[in-house]
């Protein structure tokens, strides 16, 4: 699996990119990139908090449905 972020969810908010600079940036947009997309150890759990705060659910391992409708 490999973590990715949905370009067209993700509304810029940088949540992602205070909770780990090593997985995650900004691009000159403000919009987030995943810079490791395949984080072991701390770092996995890292990906998975940032899935968790993401407002948008912009963030997800690919090979998951993580989406939910409401």
């Amino acid at each position: 699996m490999a973590l990715i972020i949905d370009t067209a969810r993700c509304q810029g908010h940088g949540r992602c990119a205070l909770i780990n600079p090593d997985l995650f940036d900004v691009d000159d947009d403000g919009y987030g990139i995943v810079l490791d997309p395949a984080p072991a150890g701390a770092a996995k759990a890292d990906a998975d908090r940032a899935i968790g705060n993401c407002p948008e659910q912009a963030i997800s391992w690919a090979g998951t449905d993580s989406l939910t409708t409401q």
